[in-house]
């Protein structure tokens, strides 16, 4: 790759841990961000044994002015942030008849507002340095409202609508706007998830998928491909027919 140095959020664990060890090898400096300080340390040290260089910088994405003055730090700190990876993220699965405010707050917190505040900290200044490369984690998920998961569905089709939003606006420029919409990924996330997982990524692969799209500044990566073309499908799906497609799937679950 040609970036120099990246900023990754939710780096303590799962796909966020992965990318940052994947770039260190391959040459970037990263700053390495998360809320368990402990667990960054670690992973600092375990990419500094491999011939890595990263910096730690803990932070609650749930805090968009210090999250947003987190990166302006690391950028200060780094000669400049070229790769700014939004992958912090968190789900729950709730049955919308017993939904509270309560349920969506983290996830609207984390997802949504989190994520914006780390996308946009650096824009200016990419943009006045005429580099740059912004990459959101979204999900397979944003295509249509999944049962059970309605904050989380729509976080994601945020965050993807927004993501193509910056991506048009961003086109005369030379900052770069990749859009990641994995399907379902062997995390800590979804170890304990009770729900049915088709065509589940290792982690590995996964990585190997983001980081050859990171590569290749796409503006897409969505994968694997058999759940992405489902979903794609789904789209076009009147609400009456995805209804009753969704009812079904239900029914053979029990």
């Amino acid at each position: 790759m040609d970036h120099r140095t990246a900023f990754i959020t939710g780096a303590s664990s799962g796909i966020g841990r992965e990318l940052a060890r994947r770039l260190a090898r391959e040459g970037i400096e990263v700053a390495i961000s998360a809320r368990r300080e402990d667990e960054l340390r670690a992973l600092a040290s375990e990419i500094a044994a491999e011939g890595g260089r990263a910096r730690v910088y803990p932070l609650d994405v749930a805090n968009p002015e210090a999250t947003t003055e987190t990166l302006h730090r690391a950028d200060r700190d780094m000669g400049g942030i070229d790769l700014v990876i939004a992958n912090a993220g968190v789900s729950n699965h709730r049955w919308s008849g017993k939904l509270t405010y309560q349920d969506c707050a983290g996830i609207i917190d984390v997802n949504v507002r989190g994520a914006v505040a780390t996308l946009t900290a650096l824009i200016p200044a990419m943009v006045e340095r005429q580099r740059g490369h912004l990459v959101g984690m979204s999900s397979l998920a944003q295509y249509r409202g999944l049962p059970s998961s309605a904050a989380y569905s729509a976080s994601k089709a945020f965050l993807s609508h927004f993501l193509e939003a910056v991506r048009v606006d961003l086109d005369s420029t030379q900052v770069t706007v990749t859009d990641i919409r994995p399907g379902f990924v062997r995390t800590p996330m979804t170890a304990d998830s009770t729900l049915a997982m088709p065509f589940l990524v290792d982690l590995d692969d996964a990585v190997t998928e983001i980081t050859a799209g990171i590569r290749a500044r796409a503006a897409v990566v969505a994968f694997p491909w058999q759940l992405a073309s489902l979903m794609r499908a789904g789209t076009l799906m009147p609400a009456r027919v995805y209804d009753g497609a969704v009812r079904r799937i239900r029914k053979k679950k029990r």
